[in-house]
């Protein structure tokens, strides 16, 4: 048109200055494409989805208590069948009595599953006012037992005996919990951590040191530290405790010589293999002799008389030389699933009492688990304490069972776990019953 001009748009600048006519803007570089995880992050997800599930605590305790019991009852035949022959003339004998405790265990741990927070609360002071009457029927002569050298078992007729300091351990833990909940608001001020924790605690410990039983005053101790860490106590309040238990374990020690050759052990336990060292240099030998899968059940060489207590403190010794470093590595592996677990329970639930009984459950059954396996590597000093579910031993093996059973029914209080289980619908055992039983008419 006249008098209009149309300018033509001017090409976008060339870096010299110069311009090229007829040329398209320049086209901004393309962005670098998204990297895609690989397989081993994904992976990493999808475990830590797994872990992360309500019940991951509930089906972790469930499955390392149900296996490291039927470990148990295998190696307790095992490893006890040269005992049994030579003690009373049956090659089945123990593990006969092993099996009819883990036919009490079981049903023991399921309805301790299923029985409710309140319910445990109700069962602390009658269970620690119960341990503590047996711990004092232990002194009792004429009711009363020694078994090498440790007065601290009952004799109920016949085979079977108890004893009592087992049930301490649990009746501590209950106990301690209901307490430092029932103080929780005053828990602050030192007395209210003190009193009344330590006098009841000591004198559980001082009733199982009379007897002689150090394993078993070392793992209370435990127990009662892992009360306070939990109930959030001051570090010089630690210190004060472990000084304090560090002089009684002293004193403990010094007064029986063999006492102060077990801690002597272990830092050379073939000083004297024929002697006081004994029982470590072969329990080293034991596990030495494994290699990689072990010789295989029932093949065991030590456990013909040359490594005492083979089928209840020393068990570990025996699981290495037959099942190798697989089988010892597997029992580790499951018995840190369940401290994982217990520790998982006590950190996720609101529930005080809960926090405090799952902490301290879990701190004896791993402190317990550590002492024995240390004792048997060489690492800690011989403490006579059994392992876990594994050992031979029905007073032990029933309020350990009762324990993860406990736990189990924590974990069924952790956040959102009943949901799921109640979308899952009745188990199996709930099933067959259904099937068995006739319904009600309605």
């Amino acid at each position: 048109m006249p008098g209009a001009t149309t300018e033509a748009a001017e090409p976008a600048a060339r870096p010299g200055g110069g311009r090229r006519q007829g040329t398209a803007p320049a086209v901004p570089p393309a962005r670098a494409a998204a990297r895609t995880p690989g397989r081993g992050s994904t992976r990493m997800r999808d475990l830590k989805r797994r872990f992360d599930r309500p019940l991951t605590s509930y089906y972790l305790l469930l499955g390392a208590g149900l296996l490291l019991s039927v470990l148990g009852l295998v190696m307790v035949l095992s490893a006890s069948q040269i005992f049994s022959r030579v003690t009373y003339g049956d090659f089945s004998a123990v593990f006969t009595k092993q099996a009819i405790a883990i036919g009490i265990g079981l049903p023991l741990m399921f309805i301790g599953a299923r029985l409710p927070v309140r319910a445990y609360r109700m069962l602390a002071y009658p269970l620690l006012l119960g341990s503590i009457g047996l711990l004092c029927l232990v002194l009792v002569p004429g009711i009363g037992m020694e078994v090498n050298g440790n007065r601290n078992w009952i004799a109920l007729g016949g085979p079977f005996q108890l004893q009592p300091s087992e049930f301490a351990k649990l009746g501590l833990v209950l106990w301690g919990a209901d307490l430092l909940t029932r103080k929780q608001r005053m828990l602050g001020q030192w007395r209210h951590l003190f009193i009344p924790l330590f006098p009841g605690a000591l004198l559980v410990l001082g009733l199982v040191m009379m007897g002689g039983d150090m394993g078993t005053a070392m793992i209370l101790t435990v127990v009662v530290l892992a009360l306070l860490w939990v109930a959030g106590a001051p570090g010089r309040l630690f210190v004060l405790a472990l000084s304090t238990a560090a002089a009684l374990a002293t004193v403990f020690i010094l007064m029986k010589p063999h006492r102060a050759s077990r801690f002597a052990s272990v830092y050379d336990p073939f000083s004297d293999p024929t002697g006081e060292t004994l029982q470590a240099a072969h329990g080293i030998y034991a596990l030495s002799t494994g290699g990689l899968f072990g010789s295989g059940i029932g093949t065991s060489y030590e456990k013909w008389g040359t490594l005492p207590e083979a089928h209840t403190d020393f068990i570990f010794a025996v699981i290495g030389e037959e099942l190798g470093l697989v089988g010892t590595l597997s029992v580790l592996t499951l018995f840190a699933a369940l401290g994982y677990a217990g520790i998982r329970v006590a950190g996720r639930t609101k529930d005080p009492f809960v926090r405090l009984a799952a902490g301290g459950a879990t701190a004896w059954i791993t402190a317990q688990a550590t002492i024995n396996i240390g004792a048997v590597l060489g690492l800690l000093p011989i403490a006579g304490v059994p392992l876990p579910l594994v050992s031979y031993g029905g007073s032990a093996l029933l309020p350990t069972m009762f324990a993860v059973g406990m736990l189990l029914s924590f974990a069924r209080t952790e956040p959102g776990a009943q949901k799921q289980l109640a979308a899952q619908g009745p188990g199996a055992v709930r099933r067959a019953f259904a099937r068995i039983l006739p319904r009600r008419e309605r």
